[in-house]
């Protein structure tokens, strides 16, 4: 088991959970205009929806690896592109994080809940991004590749549940500081961007 390519994993996913994004946008302003408890409300029903999309990259992709290792060869190269391709998106964005809470429906805790949910499991966009990154990370030789699937899914959720936790639990200093800070944008645009490029590069050498 190589505890190093682990711990990699951990900080990249912690960068990109800290960069301003919808879901972690979505927490923020749930939390700043109702309260810790409506965000992590939020908070629980996302990372619950990570258990579905890991369970289909670990399943799907393990066979795979079973049947050709050729093809899981592809799909670490497309999941290298895919990361460039997130790089320049993120890039052609404007870095400016908007927070608009005038348009936020109060809803009780357990309906957040089902949003979060509801928010995750139906973005495909997170299945993609889970198969682009997972592959690239697997840590031994001797454990199935299901189980490390798995175990990267949880170090994933676990990491994102903390720093989501975070942002709900000092939702009001965080708004008070990007507010304060307009540059904040910049710097996490452009650490999201190394980031992205950065595993890309990873996978690919």
């Amino acid at each position: 088991m190589d505890v190093q390519i682990l711990l990699s994993f951990v900080a990249s996913v912690a960068v990109l959970a800290i960069s301003p994004g919808p879901d972690n946008i979505f927490v923020l302003m749930q939390s700043v205009v109702y309260g810790k408890k409506y965000g992590l409300a939020t908070v629980i029903g996302l990372m619950t929806g990570c258990i579905i999309h890991t369970t289909l990259v670990a399943f799907g992709v393990s066979v795979i690896i079973k049947e050709n290792e050729n093809i899981f060869l592809a799909i670490k190269l497309l999941g290298a592109f895919y990361l460039i391709y997130l790089a320049y998106k993120v890039f052609k964005s404007d870095a400016r994080i908007a927070m608009n809470a005038d348009c936020i429906e109060k809803k009780t805790p357990f309906q957040l809940f089902k949003v979060g949910f509801l928010m995750n499991v139906l973005n495909p966009k997170v299945t993609i991004f889970f198969l682009a990154l997972f592959p690239g990370f697997l840590f031994s030789e001797s454990l199935s590749s299901v189980l490390q699937f798995y175990v990267l899914g949880g170090l994933f959720i676990l990491t994102s549940f903390v720093i989501f936790s975070s942002i709900a639990l000092l939702g009001g200093t965080i708004s008070e500081t990007i507010q304060k800070n307009k540059n904040i944008g910049v710097w996490l645009k452009w650490i999201q961007i190394i980031v992205f490029v950065a595993i890309a590069i990873f996978i690919l050498l």
